[in-house]
């Protein structure tokens, strides 16, 4: 449970940077947006920044209920890594992709990375490899298999202004990088 209280004490500290910075009247400085070479420490940030403080308990909440199952098979420093990845690529996924249907608004939070550790956990437990290996699928399927399943997992959280390309590349993400037992300590 270690990491995954470290993980909400940083996103805590960003929200109290966040709070200082709007309080000087700079907003959005630490939230991931387009183009992404103009601030590419919000590939970053974005992932620990949110919106307000109900948006960080909904995540927080999240975050203790996957947490935790995750960190008992990988050591602090990869459960940390896959975070911060996982979640720089959600974000990105989202304002890149989110762009070419509209206006790509800025992105923030820790759910492509809490969608991620999700899907880490139902792609590579024990139950979930023994089917796989019976079932036999090429690598092919598997990834078309995992994809309908990101979006199954996204479409439960539709509502207006949820990032859901977000949640659905971080569902992706830990799908896959459960099946392939990344984070798993040997």
């Amino acid at each position: 449970m270690r990491a995954t209280l470290e993980t909400l004490a940083v996103a805590v500290l960003v929200g109290l940077a966040q709070f200082a910075l709007r309080a000087v009247g700079v907003v959005g400085a630490l939230a991931l947006s387009t183009p992404l070479s103009v601030a590419p420490w919000t590939l970053v940030t974005g992932v620990y920044a949110h919106a307000s403080v109900g948006h960080l308990i909904a995540n927080a909440v999240a975050l203790l209920i996957v947490g935790p199952l995750v960190e008992r098979r990988t050591t602090r420093l990869r459960f940390h890594a896959f975070v911060v990845t996982t979640g720089a690529i959600a974000g990105t996924a989202q304002v890149t992709l989110g762009g070419l249907l509209g206006p790509s608004p800025a992105v923030l939070g820790l759910s492509g990375a809490v969608f991620a550790l999700g899907g880490y956990l139902l792609a590579g437990n024990v139950a979930s490899a023994t089917l796989f290996d019976r079932l036999r699928l090429s690598v092919r399927a598997q990834l078309a298999l995992f994809g309908l399943a990101a979006l199954a997992l996204t479409a439960m959280t539709a509502a207006p202004g949820v990032a859901l390309i977000a949640h659905a590349a971080g569902a992706f993400c830990g799908l896959v990088a459960g099946r392939i037992g990344l984070l798993d300590a040997q």
